[in-house]
């Protein structure tokens, strides 16, 4: 995507708000970021909230997704199924790779 301008990233970071992708908000807030701060500017209260609610909700469904792939780890380690533990264990630990790697997204 081309370079935007301070406003249009507010903009499209309120539209990805708004479509419930906030994937995409942590995006246009990060580069909103990284502009910002090459020119010495501080953001606003307005964009530290858009850059919040963006990383909270990211954040909070990884999260849900981590615990309930560890719940059912715990079943499945439970009923012996050593089959489903593997691919359970496998497939939390791509959730934890994803949590873990928040804090470089852009």
């Amino acid at each position: 995507m081309e370079t935007l301008t301070r406003d249009q990233y507010i903009y499209m970071a309120k539209l990805a708000e708004q479509a419930e992708r906030y994937e995409e908000m942590v995006k246009f807030m990060g580069k909103l970021v990284v502009g910002t701060a090459s020119t010495g500017a501080e953001l606003t209260v307005e964009e530290r909230n858009l850059l919040s609610v963006a990383y909270k909700n990211v954040i909070g469904s990884l999260r849900a997704a981590w615990r309930i792939v560890s719940s059912i780890e715990q079943k499945e380690e439970g009923r012996k199924n050593d089959d489903h533990v593997a691919l359970v264990k496998d497939y939390r630990s791509k959730s934890h790779l994803e949590l873990s790697g928040m804090s470089g997204y852009r």
